[in-house]
């Protein structure tokens, strides 16, 4: 019975021992690794430090329990074999808390690369940091001279606003000498149209069929022109000769400056164009526009300047009266003479 005893306590205490010295060794890495992660990680570690300290209280709990066991197996070596299932059972726990461990470590190993990392990060914030001094130091320098050329073209605005001023007066006083100039050309103009409304009124005599509405002289088409005809009647051309005449005499009597010129506009009645006549004519405003070509021709013919004829047909859009009467619609057949300037 004593041997047995002896042989149970041969195979128990190395175990134990052994169990023993690699939880001290354990203890002690874990004390070093404290150590090293105070003395590299400082503050930034502290909430690895917590844990480490955590499994360090773990750790002196089950020393406390192992200590016990130890008690209990000096005062009980009867229940060897519930103290080998319990040490067997620490054994794994030690292996669990040495996994632990050595999770902890890698832990900290990537901390001091974070912290590394962060090193290097300061370092290229610091170099940035003097690159952007630069930067500021030449923008400042860009500002001042951006400032001078400001001051400059300020400068350069109020002589201009100054020389506008000047200029501005100078027009004032151009425009008011041309508004008083064209107004002396109208007047003049005004005095030759007179001139040349009596010489015609006085050549063309008493005709009721040729009127003054206004500034312009009307003919009757039915003077001048047969129906459906854009060629003058010998009629006709007795009483535009009658207008060349007085054109020509007062022509050489208007100022030179003033661009003058006869218009002569041929409007036609509202009835629609025969059968025969649209054979010639497309429409009123056609035939309008050919009685007035032949009218600047025969003027130009008699030695008025082209330059001083203009030629316009206005076909039905214009009449002088209402209604569809015979007396109407040869009223609104006309040829209008106006002098103006072009």
């Amino acid at each position: 019975m004593a041997r047995r005893r002896s042989r149970g306590e041969a195979n128990i205490w190395p175990g134990f021992v052994d169990g023993l010295s690699t939880l001290l060794l354990v203890l002690m890495f874990v004390l070093s690794i404290f150590v090293v992660a105070q003395f590299y990680l400082g503050d930034r570690l502290n909430t690895v430090k917590q844990e480490l300290a955590d499994k360090d209280s773990e750790l002196a709990r089950l020393i406390a329990q192992i200590n016990s066991l130890n008690d209990q197996l000096g005062l009980a070596r009867s229940e060897n074999d519930t103290l080998s299932a319990q040490i067997l059972s620490l054994e794994t726990t030690i292996e669990e808390k040495n996994e632990e461990l050595a999770g902890l470590a890698a832990a900290l190993a990537g901390s001091q690369a974070a912290v590394a990392a962060t090193a290097e990060e300061l370092e290229a914030e610091k170099a940035l940091s003097e690159e952007q001094k630069s930067e500021i130091a030449t923008l400042n320098a860009q500002i001042a001279a951006l400032r001078r050329q400001l001051a400059s073209l300020q400068e350069a605005l109020d002589a201009a606003e100054a020389k506008d001023l000047e200029q501005q007066a100078q027009i004032e006083n151009l425009s008011q000498r041309l508004n008083a100039a064209l107004a002396r050309k109208v007047q003049e103009l005004q005095e030759v149209r007179s001139r040349f409304f009596e010489a015609l009124r006085e050549a063309l005599g008493d005709r009721t069929d040729v009127k003054v509405v206004g500034d312009r002289f009307i003919f009757e088409s039915d003077i001048l022109f047969g129906s459906c005809s854009a060629t003058l009647g010998e009629a006709g051309q007795n009483e535009l000769n009658k207008l060349a005449v007085a054109l020509l005499d007062i022509q050489d009597d208007i100022p030179a400056e003033v661009n003058w010129v006869l218009r002569v506009d041929g409007h036609a009645d509202a009835a629609p164009l025969g059968p025969s006549c649209r054979a010639v004519f497309s429409s009123n405003l056609n035939l309008s526009a050919q009685r007035a070509i032949s009218v600047v021709e025969f003027l130009k013919g008699r030695g008025v300047a082209e330059r001083r004829l203009l030629a316009t047909g206005s076909g039905s859009s214009s009449p002088l009266v209402a209604g569809f009467s015979n007396a109407a619609l040869a009223q609104n057949r006309r040829i209008e003479f106006k002098l103006t300037e072009r």
